[in-house]
């Protein structure tokens, strides 16, 4: 089901107010779950049914070629099936209303803003033991011997780099082609944080969600970039640009490294670089050219940025709703 832009951009908007303001309701969550769950519980399901130890490489590459279509298909149908079914029922604006409000549950600007809170205040009140609990609910690699540089990169890596997956992405899927635009990119980025990562059992399972996740997120990367650049102090608008131009193409990352060296250029860090990741070290280069000692006062700015490129990115898509909708 295809939606003019006088329909996608205000959906779009709507969705990134409702759930900036609102977040995602916990006695919902206790309910009935929340929609990443339930495609989670589906790429849980194809991993167990269609990666099979037992088959060759190309097998499982062509059983996750599969397994992203359904993992895509399923929810992409149900969404048209109850958006057309919606449609006969109900006028028009109201269903604009009912896009946008399905459209933020799959957005994260408060809770990612809670998470990466939340590291500072358990640093302040229980030291580098809070600290690394904290930061081990958002990022992936080994904390257990982090020292508190150490938690506020990883904490401010996560910060830059889910503004552009969680927050960025979605809404500009959303603003193009509405809801299921939203769906389309979640069902992607899902499968990507779940099977499309390099260990024996996905190596080649996850290929296919590998490589989608990195050109549906080529675009909004290069957008979260340019709304941390804007939200950033005058003075500092030139070394974050310079950052980018020059560390974003190093990192292993198509994508993550745009926001990640916006974010260090400009505080005046040193992010990414080397770190564990299961006891295996990763040699990623570095973003930015500042200190690698970064403190919990640079997280409290990273966080003030991030509060500002969110601003910005919401401020662009109300005017884009109201410059399509009146030349509609």
């Amino acid at each position: 089901m295809m939606f003019p832009l006088s329909v996608t951009f205000p959906v779009a908007a709507l969705a990134a107010l409702l759930e900036a303001a609102c977040g995602y309701p916990p006695a919902l969550l206790a309910a009935i779950g929340h929609p990443v769950m339930w495609i989670g519980a589906l790429i849980e399901k194809l991993d167990t049914a269609l990666n099979r130890p037992e088959f060759s490489e190309q097998k499982r590459r062509w059983m996750g070629v599969l397994a992203l279509t359904l993992i895509v298909g399923v929810p992409l149908w149900i969404t048209g099936a109850i958006l057309g079914l919606g449609y006969q029922i109900l006028p028009a604006p109201l269903m604009l209303g009912v896009q946008a409000v399905a459209t933020c549950t799959l957005v994260a600007q408060k809770s990612l803003w809670e998470h990466v809170r939340a590291v500072g205040i358990a640093l302040r009140q229980n030291g580098l033991a809070g600290g690394r609990l904290a930061v081990a609910q958002i990022v992936g690699r080994d904390t257990a011997t982090l020292d508190e540089a150490g938690i506020v990169r990883a904490a401010l890596e996560s910060l830059a780099e889910n503004f552009s997956d969680g927050i960025v992405a979605p809404l500009l899927w959303a603003a193009i082609f509405g809801l299921p635009g939203a769906v389309f990119y979640k069902a992607v980025n899902t499968a990507d944080s779940m099977i499309g990562h390099l260990a024996p059992r996905h190596a080649a399972f996850g290929w296919a969600a590998a490589k989608l996740d990195d050109a549906v997120n080529l675009p909004a990367s290069r957008l979260a970039a340019f709304c941390l650049i804007l939200a950033a102090p005058a003075e500092r608008r030139t070394a974050a640009r310079e950052a980018v131009r020059r560390d974003a193409p190093r990192h292993r990352s198509p994508n993550a490294g745009w926001p990640e060296a916006a974010m260090a250029g400009v505080l005046r860090l040193r992010l990414a670089g080397p770190r564990l990741y299961k006891d295996v070290r990763v040699d990623d280069a570095w973003m930015g050219d500042g200190t690698p000692d970064a403190t919990v006062e640079d997280l409290d700015k990273g966080l003030v940025l991030y509060r500002r490129a969110c601003l910005i990115l919401r401020g662009g898509l109300l005017i884009g709703a109201l410059l399509f909708m009146i030349t509609a």
